[in-house]
This record gives C-alpha cells, sequence and structure tokens, in this order.
C-alpha cells in the first residue's frame, strides 16, 4: 500500500500531523522507534496514578483556539502549577512572589518588597552582567539568587555560574503580589487520564508501526509515501555528517510508595547544589485521585551523549551555526524537518501544536 504521508514520529508535533491530514482525506502511516506513542508526554498508569515518564509536563496558553483544539479531544482538569523550592529545609513559594519575598525577608506590602529589591540589585554598581551570576543578581539580588537560582541552575547545565551566559537568563518573572501560579497563561490544565489519551484521540483511525528505527532503514521506509514528515534529530537524518548538535539530557529515578501522600505537592525544587536531583515530581497531584500508593519521580540533569535521550538543546552561537547548516541541507530533501528535534529548539506544548497545524497548512499537495 502506498500511503500520502510517512509521519516519523509518535510526539505531538507527529500526532497532530497525522489527525488533520487524515481529516483531510490523507492516507498516513505513523512510525515512531520508541514501543509507545505520545513521545515525551507519554502517561503510563500506575494503578489509577497517570505518571509523566519523561519529566512532568503542564498544559499552558494564551492561545484560545489551541486550547479548545485539545479541549475537543479530551477534557483537560484545571490544575495550576505552584511548585515549591526547598533550600536547606526551608520551603519557598514559586515564582518569585510576595508569599517569597516574605520567606526570605519578612516583607509584607509591595512597597516594602521593592525597596527590598531594590537594595540587594545595587551589588552590581550599574555595571553590565557578563555571566549568568551576574545577571541573576542584577534582577532579583543576591538572596534569591543564592538560595533559589545558584545550586538549581548549576546542576541543570553542569557548570558554574560564572561559566554560563548571562542571556540564558535575560529575564526572571518578579510578582509584587501572593500569587503562587507559575504561569501567567490563561489556560492551563492536564488531560484527565493523562497526555496518552490525548494522543490516542488524535491517532484514532491512523495506521501505527511502533519500534520501528526510520534512521536505520530510511530508504525502504521511504518508499512507502509520497511525502514524508520527519521529527527526529536533524544531525542524525544527515548521519551526523557535519557533527553532533549539543544537549542536555534528563535522568529519571522513579519510586512506588506505599502511603498516601509523600510531599503534598506537585513540584518540589532542591535547589542546593549538593543535592544531585533538582525536583521530585509526586504524579499523583497533577490529576488528583485517591490512592494509598503514591509516585514520585526524582529528575537527574546529565550531560548528553550519544544514545541518551535529548531534551534541551544548547542554543548557543555555536551549535546555532551547525543548525543552519543542517537546516540548509533540508532544502534539498523532499521532505518536511518540524517539531523539538528536527528544528532544534524548545516548544512548549502549544507551541508544537501551533506548528503543526501551520505545518500541515502550508503543504502544497493538500
Amino acid at each position: 500500500m502506498k500511503y500520502d504521508y510517512l509521519i516519523v514520529g509518535a510526539g505531538l508535533f507527529g500526532s497532530v500531523c497525522a489527525k488533520e491530514l487524515t481529516a483531510k482525506g490523507k492516507r498516513v502511516l505513523v512510525i515512531d522507534k520508541r514501543t509507545h506513542i505520545g513521545g515525551n508526554i507519554y502517561t503510563e498508569d500506575n494503578d489509577g496514578i497517570q505518571v509523566h515518564k519523561y519529566g512532568a509536563h503542564i498544559f499552558h496558553t494564551n492561545d484560545k483556539d489551541i486550547w479548545d483544539y485539545v479541549n475537543s479531544l479530551v477534557e483537560f482538569n484545571r490544575f495550576t502549577n505552584s511548585p515549591l523550592a526547598n533550600y536547606e529545609g526551608d520551603l519557598y513559594n514559586l515564582p518569585f512572589n510576595m508569599n517569597t519575598f516574605y520567606q526570605l525577608w519578612g516583607t509584607k506590602t509591595p512597597q516594602e518588597a521593592k525597596d527590598k529589591m531594590l537594595e540587594q540589585t545595587k551589588e552590581l554598581n550599574g555595571k553590565s552582567p557578563d555571566n549568568l551570576e551576574e545577571q541573576a543578581i542584577s534582577l532579583v539580588g543576591r538572596d534569591i539568587y543564592e538560595k533559589l537560582i545558584k545550586g538549581y541552575t548549576e546542576k541543570q547545565w553542569g557548570r558554574d555560574c560564572k561559566d554560563l551566559p548571562s542571556f540564558i537568563i535575560r529575564r526572571l518573572p518578579v510578582r509584587y503580589t501572593y500569587d503562587n501560579n507559575y504561569f501567567s497563561d490563561k489556560y492551563q490544565g492536564v488531560p484527565i487520564g493523562g497526555y496518552t489519551k490525548l494522543i490516542e484521540k488524535m491517532l484514532a483511525g491512523v495506521e501505527i508501526r511502533l519500534n520501528i528505527d526510520f534512521l536505520a532503514q530510511k530508504e525502504e521506509l521511504m518508499e512507502l509515501a509520497d511525502n514524508v514528515i520527519y521529527t527526529g534529530p536533524i544531525d542524525e537524518y544527515f548521519n551526523n555528517r557535519l557533527g553532533k548538535l549539543e544537549y542536555r539530557s534528563l535522568e529519571f529515578k522513579t519510586k512506588v510508595l506505599q502511603q498516601d501522600n509523600f510531599q503534598g505537592n506537585a513540584v518540589v525544587n532542591y535547589t542546593e547544589r549538593d543535592i544531585p536531583f533538582t525536583r521530585i515530581i509526586e504524579h499523583k497531584h497533577f490529576d488528583p485521585v485517591d490512592t494509598k500508593h503514591t509516585v514520585i519521580t526524582e529528575e537527574y540533569p546529565s550531560e548528553w551523549k550519544v544514545g541518551d535521550e535529548p531534551y534541551y538543546p544548547i542554543n548557543d552561537d555555536k551549535n546555532m551555526l551547525l543548525f543552519k547548516q543542517y537546516r540548509e541541507l533540508t532544502k534539498s530533501e523532499n521532505v518536511v524537518f518540524g517539531g523539538r528535534l528536527a528544528e532544534y529548539k524548545y516548544y512548549d506544548m502549544h507551541q508544537v501544536i501551533r506548528s503543526a497545524l501551520n505545518t500541515v497548512n502550508s503543504l502544497e499537495s493538500i
């Protein structure tokens, strides 16, 4: 059977494309080298608890059309992301807001907090920040930097803050209200029953083949369809001929605990450098269920190496130059490159969906 489209990758980008192309009457085949659909938003049921296998995913957007789009497929709850930071056993609210400032300094009014913040950010005395440490101090001062930014950031990137570029945190959210909602987007939530259910709805009626390594049999698989949409790493598509793009990776240690509630919150960050993980996720709080057990995951950032899962592109000058060279190579391919890995770009979920919808709408053959 000859397909109109072969889509490489059953993650969010590929699944949206598959849904929309199928709705237009196209014959679509989706393949993925993993043994499950959903990519990094895949959730797995653990006796009623939806476990985010590849890290926490919270849907948030100001785009009403995208919010309506996902809600037409599955029901979302009203989860609000309100993480906590644990520093030497003390808890602080995130993002930085009046609760945080009270916990740090005892300030109770916005003016008191602003005065304290102004006093804290004077340290650089007008000097232009040369690195992440100086940038952070210029934005929020020494106290917040030392307790809530420094250790966490150094674990995340595997480097001292003095060795990281300032652009990583060009700005930091500071709110002079008692509001612990991490995102400022109008719409926010998590699918009831997990993200896998959302992907299943997108791929309903679409032929799917799992455990298929596209790059290992590229020539053969590309013969199956008139058109190809590729969502994997762009450098691997070209057999890394120009060199490897760099990423940061993550390792997850998941535990099932025989207690109904471990930390009372979905996300708690551990901001000390000598604690090796960056945060603990307690999955049942994303999509609350009444169970006698709970599932937690510790997240350990790691240096990426070939064979590891690429999570965060390192968009520095060196890597962006290499990516642009690979992007030039795509112009000679009869392939559509899209999604986080193919575009070497960190996407929020709503951005992935919008990009996939735009891609389908731009295809001239439809």
